[in-house]
């Protein structure tokens, strides 16, 4: 048992959550919340997550190094080719969809369907079929439930400018390289709740099409992937700027959460936060978003200012989520899409978890018993 989850009379010491508890060891990435910090594989999240392509992140994660010009052009035309998406699996998320489950619930369901077909021979393949295939699912499903007619896969296009394209958004240059700094940005974070459902499946032994989908599952629960819907809700709510202080003013005084702000990791302002502010800047510049986005810096200097007026003993930053919110505002997106975006991006460090776990122990914490004792059967 690890010491840190033992008294000093030996006995099993509680840790609500697990939190402080160390149950793996992983050279993916590291979160320095005291400092504000991000490493993924050696590299400061700010470090590159605007100057590379998402396929060259997965490389990263998976083989601890980023790719040459030759390794990048391999790791992509493997993602192309490692797509499952048969007729068979677009007839079950069509069932779905008129069944009026939701895209994350067709998410799930279509990560699932990633086992049908042709065996996989190794782990590594699967891994590369989840990471190309969930975007593919992702627009389908929106399209259909939009009543709009699906767009089929560009297998010229990156992953995400073929995201966009099928769901009918022109991908222009600045809107990919937002998404590819957002999926960077998002594609690990430690043993969060997502990321370790995937460690404890694939630790024993399971495929890691079972992983992805128990872990999709994972981030559909509130509170772990529903953060940036309700900080954008916030922005449009309030409207203009002149509303901004006596909305968010009514908010704190009433008790209520301002959405976008705190983390319970980050005691500083998250790394990430400052990655997606500069990425949703560049993307800002074009000229029908730009009253949007001033409307949401006065928001957020609004909010810091009450925060600190309010809770002074407490740092209370801007997160990751605000910002997302606004990337992904940015690049046409309804906040419906918000959560299977962002598990599309995840998709990555799930993966890279799963691998690395396959090579230890099963993982098999221990439980206190607070039960009855002593009891007999008559």
């Amino acid at each position: 048992m690890n010491a840190n989850a033992v008294n000093m009379f030996g006995e099993n010491k509680y840790s609500p959550g697990l939190e402080g508890i160390p149950a793996v060891k992983t050279r993916i990435s590291k979160v320095d919340g005291i400092n504000g910090k991000l490493v993924i594989a050696g590299y400061p999240i700010e470090e590159f997550a605007e100057k590379i392509d998402f396929e060259e992140t997965f490389f990263l994660l998976l083989e601890d190094k980023l790719p040459n010009a030759e390794q990048k052009k391999r790791i992509v035309d493997d993602l192309i080719n490692a797509r499952r998406f048969s007729p068979v699996q677009r007839k079950i998320l069509e069932s779905s969809v008129s069944e009026n489950a939701s895209i994350i619930e067709c998410l799930r369901i279509g990560a699932a369907s990633l086992s049908l077909g042709k065996p996989f021979t190794t782990s590594e393949e699967e891994s590369y079929a989840v990471v190309s295939t969930l975007p593919l699912i992702v627009a389908w499903v929106y399209r259909l439930k939009k009543g709009l007619n699906p767009i089929l896969p560009n297998r010229e296009l990156s992953l995400a400018a073929n995201f966009l394209f099928m769901l009918g958004i022109s991908p222009s240059p600045k809107k990919i390289k937002a998404l590819n700094t957002y999926w960077n940005t998002v594609a690990d974070h430690g043993l969060n709740a997502s990321t370790f459902t995937a460690r404890v499946i694939a630790s024993t032994q399971s495929d890691l099409i079972s992983a992805a989908t128990g872990a999709i599952g994972a981030l559909k629960g509130p509170l772990h992937g529903g953060a940036p819907g309700p900080a954008l809700a916030m922005v449009f709510e309030i409207g203009n700027s002149n509303s901004a202080e006596q909305y968010l003013r009514n908010k704190i005084e009433t008790g209520d959460r301002l959405m976008g702000f705190g983390h319970r990791i980050y005691k500083v302002r998250d790394p990430r936060a400052d990655v997606l502010a500069e990425a949703a800047k560049e993307l800002y510049e074009l000229p029908e978003l730009k009253s949007f986005y001033e409307l949401a810096m006065d928001v957020e200097k609004t909010a810091l200012r009450l925060l600190k007026e309010y809770k002074p003993d407490r740092t209370l930053h801007t997160n990751v989520e605000f910002y997302t919110a606004l990337l992904l505002h940015g690049l046409d997106l309804p906040t419906d899409l918000f959560t299977p975006v962002f598990a599309i991006g995840r998709a990555a460090g799930w993966m890279a978890h799963c691998l690395e776990q396959k090579k230890e122990r099963i993982l098999r914490p221990d439980a206190i018993y607070i039960g009855m004792e002593n009891r007999h059967w008559r």
